[in-house]
């Protein structure tokens, strides 16, 4: 045990003197926090040892660092892309390598930016440490969720989801409030790793751990305080059946004409065998433009749902009146027939930006249906009977804030996606994760209706009631109640939580001035 402080002040030694390479380790090795490893104490770790490396250095060399971080975790976490361009979307595998290494290193300089700017307005290590870096990487996490129309995976905050205490606080700052309690933890970590282990100089052992463990000690209370209150309630003891449909159609063969009847039938075999109030049916399920839709195969879903008093809604792709095409989601059944269009679209696979220059890639790739138009912002949710349904179409649910658009009115969530680009890689897992965090944000249960797998009904507190095997053709039933009332992220969004950041940063710097004055 004594030469436990030499083999510390090795480690710390060796991550100052080879700082990016480390960097780039920790950030890959954060990915083992997410789904669906869920080590979710992984993230804290490798984050104090970043904010470690970082306190000392100058603020270029925060970039660098921060920037290997970053790179590292998105790099890692984030090869589904490759897989939905190479697998799926024909890419040559180097021009498909390519692209994801772009990716990942354009979202890798919000962070990098914003803890250089940071790193210049505060000298000191102690701030740095406990508070600057801190709160610079939550920010960063929340920069990355709108920089060129937002890419907010792999959030530090999801990686406590749903078993962390840290979760909690999910509910009243939302996700990246869930980050910003991370790192106040790793913060102080990496303050009582410098002065226990990595230095010789060493400060009173009641002032280091004064220091360096009271706020994570307050952060973990606090986080268990927040996990007492029900901040919704059930509308009702009865309870609606609900039927998912999960298809199982390879993305491979999904629009191609010579499965497109089959395909049809598949799902119209599956309906006419559900008698559940609600039956989902996935993104895209239909691959036919809904006005190309044969009157027959509409007939049998309206018999259907009119003779056993229920509703299928169910994802296709239609074109409007004015020569339009929308990502939808239409009801089946009811008076009034219910739609909502995808808002937040996809670059590069639900549309193509300045669409006149990349038309070339877009005829290369020949990805399907990759020319929506965007639904308008606010949409009315689903009426369904006794529920309420507040609808998102696939990457949707990864933005907190437009999910709540819907809320308070809506009693349930509905998340329609096909993850089948991703193949079996990490991305369905990771996404069944973001939409867990949903669950938390809304105090709403939620259900996930996907073509190959993860479908899944999730609670109000984020964890996964049931869930069907992946790349399997399931019928996933269950029993809701629906809720009422409101979290405080779902009236605030994230305003709360950047307050909060800006407040701590304009303090610190206000301590930092006051330093240098005296």
């Amino acid at each position: 045990m004594a030469e436990a402080p030499k083999i510390f002040r090795l480690l710390a030694q060796t991550l100052h003197n080879k700082s990016a390479p480390w960097a780039f380790i920790l950030g890959a090795a954060t990915v083992l926090g997410f789904a669906p490893f869920s080590l979710f104490f992984v993230p804290i770790v490798t984050c104090a040892f970043l904010f470690y490396i970082l306190q000392a250095q100058t603020a270029k060399k925060v970039f660098t660092t921060s920037f290997a971080f970053s790179f590292g975790l998105l790099i890692t976490g984030t090869s589904w892309i490759y897989v939905s361009l190479h697998d799926f979307g024909g890419m040559h595998p180097a021009l498909a390598t390519l692209a994801t290494v772009i990716l990942s290193a354009t979202f890798a300089l919000p962070p990098a930016i914003i803890q250089a700017l940071l790193a210049r307005f505060a000298h000191s290590e102690t701030l740095r440490l406990l508070a600057i870096f801190p709160v610079g990487l939550a920010l960063s996490d929340w920069c990355r969720g709108w920089f060129l129309t937002g890419f907010p995976w792999l959030s530090i905050g999801y990686s406590q989801i749903p078993v962390s205490p840290f979760s909690n606080y999910a509910s009243v700052l939302g996700i990246y409030g869930v980050t910003l309690a991370c790192t106040f933890c790793s913060g102080g970590l990496a303050y009582l790793f410098k002065n226990l282990y990595a230095t010789q100089q060493k400060l009173p052992l009641k002032t280091t751990l004064k220091r360096g463990a009271t706020l994570p000690a307050l952060v973990i209370v606090l986080s268990i305080a927040l996990g007492i209150p029900e901040w919704t309630q059930q509308i009702s003891n009865k309870t609606t059946s609900v039927s998912l449909l999960q298809g199982n159609i390879s993305q491979d063969i999904k629009w191609s004409p010579e499965w497109l009847e089959k395909t049809m039938m598949t799902y119209l075999d599956m309906i006419v065998q559900e008698k559940s109030d609600l039956i989902l049916l996935p993104e895209t399920a239909i691959p036919l433009l809904e006005n190309n839709v044969p009157n027959w195969y509409w007939d049998a879903l309206k018999n259907h749902a009119k003779t056993n008093n229920l509703d299928i809604l169910l994802g296709i792709p239609e074109k409007s009146d004015e020569g339009q095409f929308y990502n939808s989601v239409i009801q089946v059944g009811g008076q009034d027939a219910q739609r909502y269009r995808k808002h937040h679209l996809v670059p590069f696979g639900d549309y193509f930006p300045m669409r006149s220059i990349t038309a070339g890639v877009l005829n290369y790739l020949k990805i399907p249906m990759s020319n929506f138009s965007h639904g308008p912002n606010n949409q009315a949710p689903f009426i369904l009977g006794r529920q309420v349904l507040g609808v998102d179409i696939c990457y949707e649910d990864v933005f907190g804030e437009e999910i709540i658009r819907q809320l308070p009115d809506a009693t349930v969530l509905a998340n329609f996606t096909n993850d089948a680009w991703w193949g079996e890689s990490l991305g369905p897992q990771q996404h069944l994760q973001i939409a867990q965090a949903r669950s938390i944000e809304t105090g709403r249960e939620l259900l996930r209706v996907t073509n190959t797998g993860v479908t899944a009904v999730i609670d109000h507190r984020g964890y996964i009631v049931t869930q069907a095997p992946q790349f399997s053709k399931t019928v996933l039933r269950a029993e809701i109640h629906g809720r009422k009332g409101s979290t405080p992220y779902s009236r605030w969004g994230n305003l709360p939580f950047v307050i909060l950041c800006l407040v701590i940063l304009t303090l610190c710097v206000k301590s930092t001035s006051a330093r240098l004055k005296s």
